[in-house]
């Protein structure tokens, strides 16, 4: 295998407090990410990063729905959503990035889930599949046909922005050593790296981008 880095984007998706052991909505291991990830970013010249970044009371809280409890489900602008527990509020701790990720090397942020009663999983569009962060347009502007991307959590928002790209039409690759699952429900990451794999991601080991 391959890739052109000078014509890669590496896309470095939410290594963020709240998702890193400690935080409102742990991952397990989500700081082992950090080293590899920060590794990762300096083999391409192109670097981009995700951030959640919610408003108090955001719909895919389930705080925001009486009776509701983390980790189920309520009916969310006609759709069948995950509720969550309060995360990645923006301006607070737990929304900024991991102490120990570089941030140097990533020329942009994308922030989502900014919209009250929109979640984003997706470092390309919003949940309604429709609304876009504006990253396509960014990184068609740059040429970049190819984008690898890492980061927490896998069966969520790594997956939904592997899938996005590949929907758009860029060359996929997924780091699997340097991303985590929230692993709910039971066996969401073999689902979605199987569902990834059907339709044309890469699933790599970042030693074939440091070879």
């Amino acid at each position: 295998m391959l890739i052109d880095k000078g014509r890669a984007a590496f896309i470095a998706v939410d290594v963020q407090n709240d998702f890193c052991p400690g935080g409102a909505l742990a991952v397990p291991e989500g700081d082992a990410v950090v080293p590899v990830v920060n590794r990762l970013a300096e083999f391409f010249e192109l670097c981009v990063a995700t951030q959640d970044w919610h408003p108090a009371g955001h719909s895919s809280f389930a705080s925001s729905h009486p009776g509701a409890v983390p980790y189920g489900s309520a009916l969310i602008a006609g759709r069948d959503s995950t509720l969550w527990p309060d995360h990645c509020a923006q301006g607070t701790r737990g929304a900024e990035f991991h102490p120990g990720l570089n941030t140097a090397p990533y020329r942009l942020v994308i922030r989502k889930g900014f919209r009250p009663a929109l979640d984003s999983y997706s470092a390309f569009f919003e949940n309604d599949g429709a609304t876009p962060t504006g990253l396509d347009g960014y990184l068609r502007g740059l040429g970049a046909p190819t984008v690898v991307i890492a980061g927490l959590a896998l069966d969520y928002c790594v997956y939904y922005s592997a899938l996005d790209a590949a929907r758009l039409g860029y060359s996929v690759y997924v780091a699997r050593d340097a991303c985590r699952s929230v692993g709910s429900p039971s066996g969401s990451e073999e689902r979605a790296l199987a569902d990834l794999s059907s339709r044309g991601v890469a699933i790599i080991d970042s030693m074939e981008v440091f070879r």
